[in-house]
């Protein structure tokens, strides 16, 4: 999945690999459908040649449609982008509140008492 500025920022686009003509090595192609701030159709055909400079076309609107249709028979399929493994995360939970009481209701946090700390000396804590 490749990337198009446009309107000041970077949109997903669907990019191809073409064949390569010329003296070029690599050959690639990115659509924007429809720009989500502008509404413009996009194409932008970027290739590198044996020397490594690279060079890039880019098409918007009626230009754009007619500039993809002359590319589609030279597509040799669309890059995929690679999945990519999802991060699990642990189950555990503790189920016990900060004064080491297990936890009978989850729902009531007016109940507990975040910060305090039991003292002795006080009268409060009769």
């Amino acid at each position: 999945m490749g990337y198009i500025h446009c309107c000041g920022a970077l949109h997903k686009t669907k990019s191809y690999r073409l064949v390569p003509r010329d003296s070029f090595v690599l050959c690639e192609l990115d659509v924007l459908k429809k720009c989500p701030i502008c509404g413009h159709f996009v194409v932008q055909l970027t290739r590198v040649n044996d020397k490594d400079e690279i060079s890039i076309v880019r098409r918007t609107n009626a230009k754009a449609i007619k500039f993809f249709e002359d590319l589609k028979k030279s597509i040799l399929y669309e890059e995929v982008p690679a999945k990519l493994p999802r991060i699990y995360q642990g189950k555990f939970y503790l189920n016990y509140n900060e004064f080491g009481v297990k936890k009978r209701c989850y729902s009531n946090l007016s109940s507990l008492k975040i910060g305090l700390c039991e003292n002795k000396y006080l009268n409060n804590n009769l």
